[in-house]
């Protein structure tokens, strides 16, 4: 066999086999991270669920927070656990 019928056998199927590699370890680490922020977003919001019931009310800005923290929690694949959290808080009287 040749160099370049050598290179064929066993560099293209290595590479393709690195590649392979390679794209599945994007992929975990993409998933490790989507959850990582979506853990973080959900203990963010039920913090500021906490603070304001003890506080007795929600400002605006807290609001707007919220509904922005909670549509981003939803889009990372959040499974409806804070919908319940949601509505409470949003029940909460205004300043």
């Amino acid at each position: 066999m040749t160099v370049y019928q050598w290179i064929c056998v066993l560099g293209i199927p290595g590479m393709l086999a690195g590649l392979a590699a390679f794209v599945r370890l994007q992929v975990h680490q993409n998933r490790a991270m989507k959850a990582a922020v979506q853990a973080i977003l959900r203990d963010k919001l039920l913090q500021r669920f906490q603070l304001c019931r003890l506080q007795g009310y929600a400002t605006s800005e807290e609001r707007q927070n919220f509904e922005s923290m909670y549509v981003q929690y939803h889009l990372l694949g959040g499974n409806g656990v804070m919908d319940d959290v949601r509505q409470k808080f949003f029940d909460l009287p205004m300043e």
